[in-house]
């Protein structure tokens, strides 16, 4: 590529993000064809009325690129917002369309065309698409449900399948490592941990180690090895957390040596223990919004330990708390004190922590429980670390300090 074609290039992505007719905007680049084609759809979402929402200014007066100034609308009419759909997802990657139609929603107040069913098949659906459908749940019409339930569906089923085999394997392997005995039978022997631990005993004339302590898994027993208690938040701002963790919740409750209780709270508690075989059915079953009482949410997975050295909580929670601060943190004391893994996330999601109560973060941390955002990839190796009771592999960009 020569340098003119490189810098004519980049001319014209500037003349894509500033917009501007006729080179207006100080790039001296005009459009034609697909880039004019591209621009117009730019122009809909992020030009200058992107704030009015539809049938704002721009919708009102039918401005398209090329007629002044850039300024967004894309009509309040279901059929315009479809083909708008259509255009950014023929010009734009999958993870473009995704921020594009999240943009749309936010800027110019789409929520309520979602629930068209024409226009749910029309979407790029993500863990963003599902937050909004569950948080537009109650005002659902029935047309609309079946067709949110497929696009629900589809997105837990892409999640599923990315994440279910390495969390599968990796708490599997935990398991049986906190299970270890040192009286092993020989199939059952670790021999890493054995070896490391007998090194004080090698022979160098025979070239050897002589183990006098073997290191074993223990045989999987007959009931579950540890018992996991998934409380999340379901405040607005924890969509993407909830999408998630009722994902990774049917996971775990399809594994044998866990049982696996789901909880989620606003300022009411539900058990959705029973839906967890069809994650849809959790995320329907709950209702996105409203306060927050943490206190309550665990006092209530408190009274359901029955054996604290075996269980692993996990808050999912930005931490503004409605209910009693001191009562709140007086049970995770209590709850660690008794033996029990807890584990505070102040977000399940891949955009890190969202704004969070940063004094209850650090009076969780000062009780041994820190607070950190967790990606999706990595919360198979907390809870991995969690059951085997190790340093749990905080992320330092997540931590809370």
């Amino acid at each position: 590529m020569t340098g003119e074609t490189t810098a004519s290039e980049r001319l014209r992505r500037w003349r894509l993000v500033l917009g501007g007719q006729g080179g207006g905007d100080g790039t001296g680049c005009a459009l034609s064809g697909q880039d004019a084609a591209m621009d117009r759809t730019l122009e809909a979402l992020y030009g200058a009325g992107g704030e009015s929402g539809p049938g704002g200014p721009a919708a009102a007066r039918g401005g398209s690129a090329g007629s002044g100034p850039r300024s967004a609308g894309l009509g309040g009419s279901a059929p315009q917002v479809a083909r708008w759909l259509g255009d950014i997802r023929r010009y734009f990657p999958t993870s473009v369309v995704q921020v594009m139609q999240r943009d749309a929603i936010d800027r110019l107040g789409l929520a309520a065309l979602l629930l068209e069913p024409e226009m749910l098949e029309a979407v790029e659906a993500d863990v963003h698409l599902v937050g909004t459908l569950l948080s537009l749940n109650k005002a659902m019409p029935e047309t609309t449900r079946t067709t949110a339930r497929a696009v629900v569906a589809k997105v837990v089923a892409d999640l599923e399948k990315r994440l279910a085999s390495r969390t599968r394997a990796t708490l599997t392997g935990a398991l049986d490592r906190s299970a270890r005995t040192s009286r092993p039978r020989h199939r059952d022997i670790d021999w890493d941990r054995t070896i490391r631990a007998n090194l004080k005993h090698y022979l160098p004339e025979h070239r050897t180690v002589v183990p006098e302590r073997l290191i074993g898994y223990g045989r999987a027993a007959r009931g579950a090895k540890k018992d996991v208690i998934l409380c999340i938040d379901q405040s607005g701002s924890m969509a993407a957390s909830v999408v998630y963790a009722s994902v990774f919740g049917a996971v775990l409750a399809s594994m044998r040596s866990l049982t696996t209780r789901l909880v989620v709270f606003d300022t009411s508690v539900v058990d959705l223990t029973e839906e967890l075989d069809d994650p849809v059915d959790v995320l329907f079953g709950t209702q996105l919004g409203g306060g927050t009482d943490i206190n309550r949410a665990l006092a209530y997975c408190q009274s359901r330990i029955t054996r604290p050295a075996d269980t692993v909580v996990v808050l999912i929670s930005d931490l503004y708390e409605g209910g009693i601060r001191q009562e709140m943190l007086g049970r995770v004391a209590a709850m660690k004190a008794s033996g029990v893994q807890f584990v505070a996330l102040l977000a399940l999601s891949d955009e890190g922590a969202p704004a969070y109560d940063r004094e209850h973060a650090a009076a969780l941390a000062a009780l041994g429980a820190p607070a950190f955002a967790c990606t999706p990839d990595l919360f198979p190796d907390v809870m991995a670390a969690a059951i085997e009771k190790r340093q749990l592999p905080i992320p330092e960009k997540g931590l809370h300090r």
